[in-house]
């Protein structure tokens, strides 16, 4: 008898009810909007959900020049024919499966007209080029997700598209958590992954500091990893903390000398 390979599902560390609100919403044909700063596990939430269902997944990183035509798809010219390839968006309507919007709020504003239609009791796709209109299936989903942070008053999301998802926070995860998550993800051991999540509780709560956002969960794998891997600490942080956090040479001073008083 031949063995089934299981695909993997990836290491998620709920915080909240987060994982049976996206399960609720998927069996519900409920679309799903994440907010939360850079590096607290949105995009590994999703992926792990995904995975937990069953579910294609297509991620699509938005951009100023993402627009409706390369979610939905466009003619290509394959071997002197010229053939229509589905975008990531078509794909995961025609899969039945989950497409996600990383920072939404980057594309540019024909995505939001595609996406309106998908996102109310039509859940349809109308694709022009074509002259397609699908229907999405039960089981696909749209989920997309943005950091509140970094909006201004020209990139947001308008009253009229934020009122189609349902919405859920997301923040760096409580201590005992983010040590589960970064000695899982990096096999460094408890100890020293609990030193690094100190370290990034004292970084996160500066003030009067030239810090667009405190330190990722992101970052503190990446510096974990390097430890578990022979690199002293010292250069770890340096690598993977400070000179990721900024480029100004006082405040990199600053984080250097708040790592030597952590660390002792």
């Amino acid at each position: 008898m031949n063995a089934i390979n299981t695909p993997k599902v990836p290491f998620y560390q709920a915080a909240h009810d987060e994982v049976s609100i996206f399960e609720m919403a998927q069996a519900n044909q409920l679309p799903m909007l994440l907010k939360g700063p850079t590096g607290c596990g949105k995009t590994r939430f999703v992926e792990h959900m995904a995975a937990r269902l069953g579910l294609p997944l297509n991620t699509v990183a938005c951009h100023d020049d993402l627009s409706a035509a390369d979610l939905i798809g466009r003619y290509l010219l394959k071997g002197g024919e010229t053939v229509w390839v589905d975008g990531p968006l078509t794909r995961a309507v025609r899969e039945g499966g989950i497409c996600y919007l990383d920072e939404v709020v980057e594309a540019r504003k024909d995505v939001a007209v595609v996406l309106h239609p998908l996102t109310d009791d039509r859940r349809r796709l109308v694709i022009d080029r074509t002259g397609e209109e699908l229907v999405a299936p039960k089981s696909f989903m749209l989920v997309a997700s943005f950091n509140p942070g970094y909006q201004n008053i020209l990139k947001k999301l308008k009253p009229s598209t934020r009122q189609r998802f349902l919405s859920v926070g997301f923040d760096f995860p409580e201590a005992d958590i983010e040590t589960a998550v970064v000695t899982e993800e990096s096999g460094l051991d408890h100890d020293r992954a609990a030193a690094l999540v100190r370290l990034a509780g004292h970084i996160r709560n500066l003030s009067g500091m030239d810090l667009e956002e405190g330190v990722s969960t992101r970052l503190l794998i990446y510096a974990a990893t390097l430890i578990a891997n022979g690199m002293s600490v010292d250069r770890a942080l340096e690598v993977a903390i400070i000179a990721p956090l900024s480029d100004e040479a006082d405040v990199c001073q600053a984080l250097r000398d708040l790592t030597a008083s952590v660390y002792g």
